[in-house]
């Protein structure tokens, strides 16, 4: 099983950088997102390919047209948060009205219920579990924020979760389609989306996914836009990170979209067997 996705955001939504940190400082960069959405439609298009998007609120409030249009080609919105800002950051009140702020402007805008989310920068750790509970209260059915592995933003390896199953929740069950990992000589490594997919050469990721019986992809727009600029601060690393491999991002997520099967959120969830997935206890 193969998961398409791409989470909606504009090309300055760096974390954990001073220039990008906060929605007060969005407004000195240019807008990006509707050039780069062109591209992701027009990618779509080309290969009959069906995806979710994980969007984010402020990107419904400051750019519904963007939306209104995944709506109306018939694509699955789910939510991505409104400000873009790391869960373990807030409090469980800032959380929630976030949460809320999100999931009002996407169903206003399209009129269908928001079922799933996906945290900024996958940034659900062991001590902030308590999002769970707030997601099953606002609705949410399905999660898409466990990253088994280390990260810089996140990570809960202790829940170890590489494939669908359910987190049970104080009694109650969340789906969650994780991200995977494959494990290459004795290492996890993640390949299917971002800094990580711009990475690896064709080859490596066509070998990875071969051997990867379930992968969950996450694009961003700004992954296929070589010609963004340079945002100020970032450390020598976090350039590399966020600006490696972007000319070469679109035609190579072209090339796996032809060569393997590709499904979207909602039909991912009808395929899996929930009476036989795995099932982790969520101690808060």
């Amino acid at each position: 099983m193969n998961i398409l996705t791409f989470d909606i955001e504009e090309w300055f939504h760096i974390l954990d950088n001073a220039s990008t940190r906060t929605e007060a400082d969005w407004g000195r960069y240019e807008t990006r997102i509707h050039q780069n959405m062109d591209l992701i439609f027009q990618l779509l298009e080309d290969t009959k390919s069906r995806a979710t998007f994980f969007c984010l609120g402020w990107v419904a409030d400051k750019h519904p047209d963007v939306i209104r249009r995944i709506d109306a080609a018939g694509y699955e919105i789910a939510t991505h948060s409104y400000a873009h800002q790391l869960a373990y950051e807030q409090t469980p009140q800032e959380f929630q009205e976030d949460l809320t702020r999100s999931i009002k402007h996407l169903q206003d805008l399209t009129g269908k219920k928001v079922r799933s989310y996906r945290a900024p920068g996958f940034s659900i750790k062991a001590y902030n579990r308590w999002v769970f509970p707030i997601l099953i209260e606002q609705g949410i059915e399905i999660d898409c924020s466990v990253f088994s592995a280390r990260r810089a933003h996140g990570g809960d390896a202790s829940l170890n979760m590489f494939e669908p199953g359910y987190l049970n929740v104080d009694g109650t069950l969340l789906k969650e389609f994780p991200i995977n990992t494959a494990a290459v000589v004795g290492q996890d490594l993640i390949f299917s989306g971002g800094g990580y997919f711009r990475l690896f050469p064709y080859s490596v990721i066509k070998g990875l996914m071969r051997r990867s019986p379930y992968v969950m992809t996450y694009f961003h727009p700004r992954d296929f836009d070589a010609e963004q600029p340079m945002i100020p601060g970032l450390s020598r690393v976090r350039r590399f990170k966020s600006y490696y491999g972007l000319k070469g991002c679109l035609p190579k997520l072209k090339q796996l979209l032809i060569e393997f099967p590709f499904v979207d959120l909602a039909e991912a969830d009808k395929q899996v067997n929930w009476e036989r997935v795995i099932q982790r206890t969520v101690s808060l």
